[in-house]
């Protein structure tokens, strides 16, 4: 930076020659020096870097900076936040502790004048700075507490966003919406471009046998599950429980590639199944189950759907009874297997012989021939053999069928073949 400044210099009449000449400079009386002012370019000396040349948003932004490809991908959510280095400072103090007058220090005290002057240094300036730029900067981060927080973190899927909105003169009181899906979606217009909005998928319900479920979509997560929380308080379906705590008999539910085995089980057993669906059955009201996804288990709105179709599909014991016009009857080990009657056909016809090509089973009875796959614990040390392996590999056609094959032969779907099976 070039300035230019007018001053004034004291000349001698040696220097003005044209003005008036003399023999010696020394002979010059004081009285007839004069002042010329002259021209004087000034120059600001400056080293030059990047850290003078650029903004301080520009400097954070390439310490922390994200790519906007990388911020469609998630990245970047663990970055250093800007500090601004402005907190805590005084305009006048610094590392040399002074006194300027009308800066950092009024200008008269009482009547007097006061003057600049330096103070002895303060070893806690530092320290001082930080805590005010902690108090300031760091977010107050509200704790949960443990059983209102989702499935990850502080993440959104399985929290809960309290009851839907009242409907006219009908307020949804004992109701509960859960989170099971929040993502962002991009949808391509002519206009606005690649158009980001958020989509919320949620499932609400009373604890009592009555839900529904349904997505939302808005521009903001909070008013796409305000949306989805008020959508799924119109599409409420009931579903029967056994008992109010369990199922009525062991479904087997598809929904394009995910199928679920959902099993009954007694008081006690509790939920052990995906977190989708133990959210879903604690919104119901389902307090025992068993459960197990096969493929695709991160699909959640399939696994949704398939469990609320297998749900809405069940029997009553009474309407399996008239569906099959048989007794059902209930053998059960702390009774000693004694024969107790669940249920019979309420016309009173009964079937003189059992159907044939009929599986009256009815743990299998509503799997639809399917039977869920368990797997052996491995052998590690047989497994390491050649010849051990050479047999798993001839065998592994025929797994999990020789108790398949016994339920056959007793049912009488298959001949024995061989004596074993005897």
């Amino acid at each position: 930076m070039a300035s230019t400044i007018l001053c004034a210099v004291r000349t001698s009449f040696s220097v003005l020659r044209p003005l008036q000449t003399c023999h010696s400079p020394s002979m010059l009386p004081l009285q007839n020096a004069r002042y010329l002012p002259i021209l004087v370019n000034l120059t600001d000396i400056r080293f030059s870097s990047f850290f003078k040349r650029l903004p301080a948003d520009r400097l954070w932004e390439s310490v922390g900076g994200v790519s906007n490809a990388g911020r469609k991908k998630g990245r970047g959510r663990g970055r250093k936040r800007k500090v601004d280095l402005h907190i805590g400072q005084i305009l006048g103090d610094g590392q040399q502790q002074m006194v300027w007058p009308g800066l950092n220090a009024p200008v008269m005290k009482g009547k007097k004048l006061l003057n600049v002057e330096s103070l002895p240094p303060n070893p806690d300036r530092k320290e001082q700075i930080q805590k005010v730029r902690d108090r300031f900067q760091r977010s107050r981060h509200i704790k949960i507490p443990a059983l209102q927080r989702g499935w990850t973190g502080r993440r959104m899927p399985g929290m809960s966003i309290g009851p839907p909105d009242p409907l006219d003169d009908f307020t949804f009181e004992g109701f509960d919406t859960r989170v099971l899906e929040l993502k962002t979606v991009s949808n391509m217009t002519a206009t606005l471009g690649r158009k980001q909005s958020y989509s919320a998928f949620v499932v609400t319900g009373n604890k009592n046998g009555l839900a529904g479920f349904a997505k939302g979509r808005s521009a903001s997560a909070k008013d796409a599950l305000r949306k989805a929380k008020n959508k799924a308080a119109l599409r409420l379906r009931y579903i029967e429980r056994f008992e109010d705590h369990t199922l009525w008999h062991n479904i087997f539910c598809q929904y394009y590639a995910v199928k679920i085995f959902a099993k009954k089980r007694p008081k006690g057993f509790g939920l052990r199944c995906h977190r989708v669906l133990k959210t879903i059955c604690q919104v119901i009201g389902i307090e025992n189950m068993y459960a197990k996804v096969d493929s695709h288990s991160k699909n959640t709105q399939c696994i949704t759907k398939a469990f609320f179709d297998g749900l809405l599909k069940q029997e009553t014991h009474q309407e399996l009874a008239d569906r099959m016009n048989m007794h059902l009857v209930e053998l059960r080990n702390e009774r000693e297997y004694f024969p107790n009657v669940v249920a019979s056909p309420s016309d009173g016809k009964i079937l003189d012989v059992s159907p044939v090509n009929v599986d009256l089973d009815f743990s299998q009875l509503y799997y639809g021939g399917k039977r869920q796959l368990q797997k052996k614990k491995s052998r590690s040390n047989d497994n390491k053999n050649p010849l051990m392996r050479r047999k798993l590999w001839l065998n592994y056609k025929n797994r999990n069928q020789y108790q398949s094959r016994l339920d056959r032969i007793v049912l009488g779907f298959e001949e024995p073949g061989n004596q074993q099976h005897k």
